[in-house]
């Protein structure tokens, strides 16, 4: 538990020097860890050395929000049509 009360009074000595409540410390931390993470991800899907299901599984997002952020950071990526009219042709 020591290490638990470590990390309480940094993110509450954040939360006074830049004055902000302790969640939105802990929800920037959280965003900052989470777009490294995406970020290490995404060399490893632009290499093909992972698939889309295994990069999501690993995040836990979905398959629909992972292709958004590559969508927002301009990664390629292939888009499959599943329309009803390629379906019966």
């Amino acid at each position: 538990m020591k290490g638990l009360q470590q990390i309480k009074s940094e993110i509450n000595q954040l939360a006074n020097n830049s004055n902000k409540t302790e969640l939105e410390v802990v929800d920037a931390l959280h965003k900052y860890y989470f777009n490294k993470a995406v970020t290490a991800e995404i060399k490893h899907y632009k290499k093909k050395t992972k698939k889309v299901a295994q990069i999501t599984k690993d995040l836990k997002i979905s398959h629909r929000r992972f292709y958004k952020i590559l969508e927002d950071k301009k990664v390629e990526f292939t888009k499959y049509n599943k329309s009803k009219d390629d379906i019966e042709e």
